[in-house]
């Protein structure tokens, strides 16, 4: 993906140089960080994975984060970040003026290392990028997407940490356009079974909305390459909660399924950028659909 010269957001909060923390070894806190991704993706508890690598890992000294040069691969990604998130403000911008649906509310990138505060609580990087309706803020430790590239053999394309981005601004999306809220609402009104699955349409979504995102993306800028959508698909197909079920326990238990298959989040980014239809919702399709 073409991001070179590209404008850079200034919707973006560096807070990595004003945390301190417990020092954890290198190794530990990668692996830390994916095991607890992992576990969030599937639905799991992503904290009690964290708190128990941490206590097995734990050193006595603490590290202040701002007394340390960040790294070029580092800063790189965080000049990255930047440019994607300026490119989903100009793609989202279009698309909501184009569906009548008023200015798009900017939402903030909020880079942290090791643990953070948001509206929705405090959270480690062990949860992976998330976001907070709550504050309108999209939070990221980037030694997820260094750790997600070496894991998941997706070194040096661009695309593929795009993806992640784009998905977490989906839910953005889905927060503006009153998605969220009805969906977050009927789930506490409803049992854990039911809850997945409203939970799985709403992550299906978000691929929908980064697909889409990418769709315009390429149409105003010409910005994808040969390649990109493939390995889009690949970390789709790796983070589908059939695929992590199976490699951590050996089978998959579809009733605690919270972001849907590999087949599915592969179907509904890969339809997003082919259509670029903002009329589609995965609400508005059966279970057999999805």
């Amino acid at each position: 993906m073409k991001l070179e010269g590209r404008r850079q957001s200034s919707n973006v909060e560096d807070r990595r140089g004003m945390s301190t923390g417990a020092k954890v070894g290198t190794g530990g806190i990668l692996g830390i960080i994916i095991a607890a991704a992992f576990a969030y993706f599937t639905g799991g508890d992503p904290m009690q994975v964290m708190v128990q690598g941490v206590q097995q890992q734990m050193q006595a000294q603490t590290e202040t984060i701002g007394e340390r040069e960040f790294t070029e691969e580092e800063q790189a990604l965080a000049e990255d970040c930047k440019r994607i998130l300026a490119s989903t403000e100009d793609v989202w911008t279009k698309v909501f003026r184009e569906n009548g649906w008023g200015e798009y509310q900017y939402p903030t990138l909020v880079l942290f290392t090791n643990q953070v505060n948001s509206a929705c609580g405090s959270a480690s990087a062990a949860v992976g990028p998330f976001y907070c309706s709550g504050d309108q803020k999209l939070y990221v430790d980037l030694s997820f997407f260094t750790e997600m590239k070496r894991q998941l053999g997706v070194q040096g394309n661009t695309f593929a940490y795009a993806y992640v981005l784009a998905h977490e601004i989906g839910h953005h999306v889905e927060y503006l356009t009153g998605t969220l809220n009805k969906a977050h609402a009927a789930m506490n009104q409803t049992d854990k079974v039911s809850a997945n699955k409203l939970s799985v349409r709403l992550e299906l979504l978000a691929d929908y909305y980064a697909g889409v995102w990418a769709h315009y993306e390429d149409a105003m800028n010409h910005s994808m390459e040969y390649g990109d959508m493939e390995k889009g698909l690949e970390l789709a197909k790796a983070i589908g909660d059939d695929w992590l079920q199976k490699k951590a326990q050996g089978r998959a238990t579809p009733e605690s399924f919270t972001h849907g298959t590999s087949d599915q989040r592969k179907r509904w980014l890969k339809r997003g950028f082919q259509t670029g239809d903002m009329t589609t919702s995965t609400f508005n399709v059966s279970e057999a659909e999805l």
